[in-house]
C-alpha cells in the first residue's frame, strides 16, 4: 500500500503577504506565489501551506476572516487561486490552507446579525454571556492578546467572548448550526482542489459551559502558563473538541483522494499527541512547536522529540518545524547568523521522523529583520520574522518592483538572497535542496523508526531504521561518536560527503553528519 504523500513529503510555509508580488502592490499575492512554483519544484517540497487568504479587515494579518468562501481582494480571486492549485498539481506540488475555526472578524455578516439583538437567529453562533452581577466580565478568562477575554455589547447588555483581539469574537461550537456551516465550508475548498488545511488554535475551539473562572498559576506550571497569571483549564482543550475533529477527520477521509489536516500545536507533548485522537480518527498530524520553543542544546531538543516518541499513538507521524509566522526565525533565535549552527539546525530537522516543514526562507538561513517602529504593523511585535522573501539584490529585492515600497522592510540580505545561494554549493540552500533529496531516496530517512545511541557531551545521534545515523555537535568542541562506520551521505561540512568511516565518527563544534552503513 502507498504511504500519503504527506507522510513522506515535505511541506513548505508560505507568508503570502511576503512571498512576492506580481501586480507592484508591495504585498505578495496569489499570482506571485505561481511565478514561484519553478523555485519551489526545484527545492522538492510536496505540498505548500499558505498563510490566511480569506476575505479579512485585517486586525490579525487574515486571522479575523470576514467571508470564508472567498479570496481577499489583496491576493487575487478565486480564479487566480484555481489557477495556482492546478499549476502546483503539475508539479506535484499540493496546496493548503489556513482554516480559523476558532473565531471571526467582527465585520463578518455572522456577527453583524448576531450583535443586532438578542432575539437574532445567529445569535447562539457566538459566546455572549450577562455580566457579573456588579457589572464585571462574566469570568476571569483572559485574551491572548492580554487584558479580559470579554468585551461589552452595549447594545444588548451582553459580553461576547473574544480568545484574542476584541475583533475577533470567538463562535459558539456547541452550537449545530456552526458546525453545519464548517461542514460546508470544507467542501467548498475541497471541490476546488485544496489538498488540506492547517487548523489554526484548534485547541481553543470548545469553552466551558458554565463559563467557570481559570484557577491561578502554581509555581510549578511551565513558563507559558505564568504567562498569563492562570491555568488555561475551562477554555482550553476541552474534551468536547473531539467530537468536531472527528466530524472534520470524516469529511476529509471521503474525498478522493482523501485530504489532510493538521493541527497548530501548543507547547505540551501530551496536548499535541491529544489532537491525533487514537491515530487515525482526528487530525493526521499537528505541529510540534515545542522543538522550537526549546533552546537549542542537546538535553533540551532530545527531550522534546524523545517525548513525543512516546505519546503519539502507535502509527502516528510527528510534524516537525524550526519555526513559523509567530516565532522568531531560526537563524536568530538559534544560531545568531552562525552558518555552522544554520547547517545544523538544517539537518536536525530532515534527520528527524517525521514531516519536515520549512517556513518560507528557512532554506536560506535568514533571521528576523529589525523593523523601526515607524514602519511596525502587527499588534503583537512579529514583523521581523514576516519580511519578505529575498530573491535578489536588486532594488525591491526581487519581491516586487524596485520602485515600490515593501509592506514591510526586506533588510539587510546581503549572501542570503535565493540567486546568491542557488549557484553556491555550499550554501545553506545547497545543503536544504541535498537534504529534501537525500530523505527523497532514503527509505530510513522517511520511514524509519527513531532510536537515540550513545553520545556524550554536546553530541545527539540517533539511528533511523536499519542503515543510518544521524550525528549532530550542539557544542563549541570537538566531540566523537564511536560504533559508527559507513559512508557519509551528507555533513554539514560538504568536504566530508562520501568520506568513509571506520568506527569513530568525529564532529568538530557545530558539525553534522548523516552516515548510512
Amino acid at each position: 500500500m502507498t504511504a500519503p504523500w504527506w507522510r513522506e513529503g515535505v511541506l513548505y510555509q508560505v507568508y503570502l503577504r511576503s512571498f512576492a508580488d506580481a501586480d507592484g502592490d508591495g504585498t505578495g499575492d496569489l499570482r506571485g506565489l505561481a511565478g514561484k512554483l519553478e523555485y519551489l519544484a526545484w527545492l522538492g517540497v510536496d505540498g505548500i501551506w499558505l498563510t490566511p487568504i480569506m476575505p479579512s479587515p485585517g486586525a490579525d494579518w487574515g486571522y479575523d476572516v470576514s467571508d470564508y468562501l472567498d479570496v481577499d481582494p489583496a491576493f487575487g480571486t478565486l480564479a487566480d487561486l484555481d489557477e495556482l492549485v492546478v499549476a502546483a498539481g503539475e508539479r506535484g506540488i499540493r496546496v493548503l490552507l489556513d482554516l480559523v475555526p476558532n473565531h471571526t472578524s467582527d465585520c463578518h455578516p455572522w456577527f453583524l446579525a448576531a450583535r443586532s439583538g438578542r432575539d437574532s437567529p445567529l445569535r447562539d453562533r457566538y459566546v455572549w454571556a450577562a455580566p457579573g452581577p456588579d457589572g464585571s466580565p462574566p469570568s476571569n478568562w483572559l485574551s491572548a492578546f492580554g487584558g479580559p477575554a470579554w468585551t461589552l455589547d452595549e447594545a444588548s447588555g451582553e459580553y461576547y467572548l473574544h480568545t484574542f483581539l476584541p475583533q475577533q469574537p470567538d463562535l459558539n461550537w456547541r452550537s449545530e448550526d456552526v458546525r453545519a456551516a464548517f461542514d460546508e465550508i470544507l467542501r467548498f475548498w475541497f471541490a476546488r482542489g485544496v489538498a488540506g488545511f492547517r487548523v489554526d488554535v484548534p485547541h481553543f475551539l470548545l469553552k466551558d459551559d458554565e463559563l467557570r473562572d481559570n484557577p491561578p498559576a502554581e509555581e510549578a506550571d511551565p513558563w507559558w502558563v505564568h504567562r498569563h497569571g492562570q491555568r488555561l483549564v475551562w477554555n482550553f482543550m476541552r474534551p468536547e473538541l473531539h467530537d468536531v475533529l472527528r466530524r472534520w477527520r470524516v469529511l476529509a477521509d471521503e474525498q478522493e483522494p482523501g485530504r489532510l489536516l493538521v493541527g497548530e500545536g501548543v507547547i505540551e507533548g501530551h496536548q499535541v499527541a491529544a489532537f491525533y485522537g487514537g491515530g487515525d480518527d482526528e487530525l493526521h498530524m499537528t505541529f510540534h512547536l515545542g522543538l522550537a520553543n526549546a533552546p537549542f542544546e542537546v538535553v533540551a531538543l532530545r527531550d522534546v522529540v524523545e517525548e513525543a516518541e512516546r505519546l503519539l499513538p502507535p502509527g502516528s507521524q510527528p510534524l516537525w518545524t524550526l519555526g513559523n509566522h509567530d516565532i522568531a526565525r531560526y537563524g536568530s533565535r538559534w544560531c545568531e547568523g552562525d552558518p555552522r549552527r544554520i547547517r545544523l539546525a538544517l539537518l536536525l530537522l530532515f534527520g528527524l521522523r517525521g514531516t519536515p516543514t520549512l517556513y518560507y526562507g528557512d532554506e536560506l538561513g535568514l533571521g528576523d529583520v529589525p523593523v523601526p517602529a515607524e514602519s511596525a504593523r502587527d499588534v503583537e511585535g512579529r514583523d521581523p520574522q514576516r519580511t519578505p522573501m529575498p530573491w535578489s539584490q536588486e532594488p525591491g529585492a526581487g519581491f516586487t518592483a524596485a520602485d515600490v515600497d515593501p509592506w514591510l522592510p526586506v533588510g539587510d540580505r546581503a549572501g542570503l538572497t535565493v540567486a546568491e545561494q542557488r549557484g553556491d554549493p555550499d550554501s545553506a540552500l545547497a545543503l536544504t535542496r541535498d537534504l529534501v533529496a537525500l530523505r527523497r531516496r532514503s527509505v530510513d530517512l522517511r520511514a524509519g523508526a527513531y532510536e537515540r545511541l550513545p553520545a556524550s557531551g554536546g553530541v545527539w545521534a540517533w539511528r533511523r531504521g536499519g542503515r543510518t545515523i544521524v550525528a549532530l555537535n550542539l557544542s563549541g568542541e570537538e566531540d566523537v561518536v564511536d560504533d559508527v562506520a559507513g559512508t557519509v551521505a551528507l555533513a554539514t561540512d560538504r568536504e566530508r560527503d562520501g568520506e568513509r568511516v571506520d568506527g569513530r565518527l568525529a564532529l568538530a563544534p557545530w558539525q553534522g553528519a548523516v552516515v548510512i552503513r
